[in-house]
């Protein structure tokens, strides 16, 4: 896997991840919504740890910054 995620996109992610966690945790989000943004917030944090998203190859994306040879 060839890493598609600069640093600010790994960054902003964990936040997100984070503050659903903290959401979910303290009981303001519940239930059903509340399970399935946790799982999303688990993929945030897996894909931020390995820079690689597979939703941005299938869309062509690409946030990490290109090394100048």
């Amino acid at each position: 896997m060839k890493k598609n995620m600069g640093t600010a996109d790994r960054i902003i992610r964990i936040i997100i991840a984070a503050i659903i966690a903290t959401l979910y945790f303290n009981g303001m989000i519940t239930g059903t919504l509340g399970i399935v943004l946790l799982v999303l917030a688990g993929v945030f944090v897996l894909t931020s740890l390995i820079s690689f998203c597979p939703l941005y190859t299938l869309f062509g994306l690409n946030t990490c910054p290109s090394k100048i040879k």
